[in-house]
């Protein structure tokens, strides 16, 4: 079509030009021209015929051309439409067999379902009779033991809840003996390895040092004229000075060390300088008060370096080294300290904590025994922990020197080693000393709360007053209510006496059976 629609319009092109040619033309070449333009024209016409030929030829060839395609198309989509209508029925005939298949299946669970309930309802009646035939019988039983069911109930549960009871509590106690002795072992362990990797000597509290003189004439010249130097020596260092108890030896008395000590080194200076007058006391004085700072610092910073603790304040570096120079119960508070700050660390060490934190708060435990000695006021745990706290000491130090005398509850496993090596510090042997009477008066305390305890017939105190053995009257006590009358007596001993490591509660039930044989 489009080829034909061009020809066509040549053919009108080629006549409006053949119609403004012969217009264009002067009437005397009107022939001449006039055949020209005949001849133009009859040339347009055939190129317009033969182009209209071509168009219309090419018309048909393209109409057929789409033809052809129209008519694979319509194929291709009947093949379609017809492979469509193919799934169509074979769904259509699938659905019908499972729409057969449920209705079968749905006939059968109907078929169940009525079946289930038949056997229901014959159940319930079974039970029903059943039921009957129990109250029947639950009558004549109740007129036969003239007691009601429930009574009979009651005693049943009493007699089961007494005899589970038992149960429970040996249960208890096999359980608690075997918890303990797998506790007991891995401590002991632990314990014993930390015991063997220090050793610290024995020391003994003194409240007095000595000093020996060369003559009763050196004795004289100590007093001097009128008492003057031995007054003005008592005003600067703060101490007594016995001279005429013990020939040859000049007794100091005080009973804070570091004035003491002070005292020692000015006095043993100036026994050998000689020179003993007022303005030479109150120079020799200041001067050992001077090298006593330098010595305490230099003690506190040993004991830090020795423990590898990392860095620490220095107020509290002098205050480690003043507890050199402060004793409780005959113990040196600076080697105590040290020495639970060992034990805490290798506890720690096998534990799996952190070593050097628990060194840490092992050495700072007693540090508040070095405030006491500057007549503040509180207890040593009280000055200890506000001490350490505006020092910037972490939590963990804080709460083990709070919880070490159980004025608070530990908060961290580094405070319980704390306290278990402040223990083992404290109590073993030649560690402190305690006078006889208040050791006597102990353990007389101890054996009269075990034998307070109702069926106790004698107790008795041992292992220096680490064990009470209870020997108890058979009769009046079984053998499950030894366990908890042992539970009682250990928390009233733990209510009422203060003492050093653990007591070990030990129940004897002992029951004898003797028969004569004729």
């Amino acid at each position: 079509m489009t080829l034909f629609l061009t020809a066509l319009a040549s053919v009108v092109v080629g006549l409006a030009i053949g119609i403004l040619v012969m217009r264009g033309v002067s009437k005397a070449g009107l022939n001449k021209d006039q055949q020209k333009a005949e001849q133009i024209l009859k040339n347009a016409e055939s190129q317009a015929e033969a182009r209209i030929k071509q168009a219309v030829l090419d018309g048909k060839t393209q109409a057929h051309d789409l033809k052809v395609e129209a008519e694979k198309e319509i194929k291709e989509r009947r093949q379609e439409v017809s492979e469509q209508e193919t799934k169509l029925l074979r769904r259509e005939d699938s659905l019908n067999f499972r729409d057969q298949a449920l209705g079968q299946k749905e006939r059968q669970v109907q078929d169940k379902l009525q079946k289930v309930t038949d056997r229901l309802a014959s159940l319930d009646e079974q039970e029903r009779r059943l039921q009957e035939q129990i109250d029947k019988q639950i009558v004549v039983l109740e007129g036969v033991a003239k007691m009601s069911s429930q009574d009979a109930r009651k005693e049943l549960f009493a007699a089961v809840e007494k005899q589970m009871e038992h149960e429970t509590v040996a249960y208890i106690k096999d359980k608690e003996d075997e918890a303990k002795a797998s506790a007991n072992a891995k401590a002991q362990e632990i314990i014993a390895l930390a015991i063997e990797r220090i050793a610290q000597q024995e020391t003994q509290e003194r409240s007095v040092s000595v000093v020996a003189i060369p003559g009763e004439e050196m004795k004289g010249r100590i007093i001097g004229r009128e008492g003057r130097n031995i007054r003005c020596f008592e005003q600067a260092t703060g101490v007594e000075l016995n001279i005429d108890d013990t020939p040859d030896l000049i007794t100091i008395t005080c009973f804070n060390p570091v004035r003491r000590e002070v005292a020692r080194l000015a006095l043993e200076h100036l026994i050998r300088d000689g020179r003993i007058q007022p303005g030479r006391i109150e120079e020799v004085v200041k001067k050992y008060q001077n090298e006593i700072d330098q010595e305490i610092m230099k003690a506190g910073e040993d004991a830090i370096f020795k423990l590898g603790i990392g860095r620490i304040d220095r107020e509290i570096v002098r205050l480690v080294g003043t507890m050199k120079y402060r004793y409780s119960y005959g113990q040196n508070a600076l080697q105590h300290s040290m020495e639970v700050a060992y034990l805490a660390g290798v506890m720690a060490a096998e534990l799996g904590l952190n070593q050097q934190l628990a060194k840490r708060a092992g050495l700072l435990h007693d540090i508040g025994k070095a405030l006491n000695i500057d007549q503040q006021e509180g207890s040593h745990v009280e000055l200890g922990y506000k001490f350490c706290r505006k020092h910037g000491e972490k939590e963990i130090v804080l709460n083990a020197i709070q919880s070490h005398h159980g004025d608070v509850e530990p908060k961290f496993l580094t405070s319980h080693l704390v306290i278990a090596a402040d223990t083992i510090s404290a109590a073993r042997p030649g560690a402190r000393k305690e006078s006889a009477q208040a050791y006597i008066n102990r353990l007389e305390n101890l054996e009269k709360i075990a034998r307070e305890a109702p069926g106790v017939s004698s107790a008795y105190a041992i292992q220096a007053g680490r064990e009470i053995r209870i020997l108890v009257n058979p009769d009046k006590v079984d053998d499950i209510t030894c366990t908890k009358l042992a539970r009682q007596i250990r928390d009233k001993i733990e209510d009422t006496l203060t003492y050093p490591g653990q007591i070990k509660v030990n129940v004897i039930r002992e029951v004898r059976a003797q028969e004569i044989a004729k």
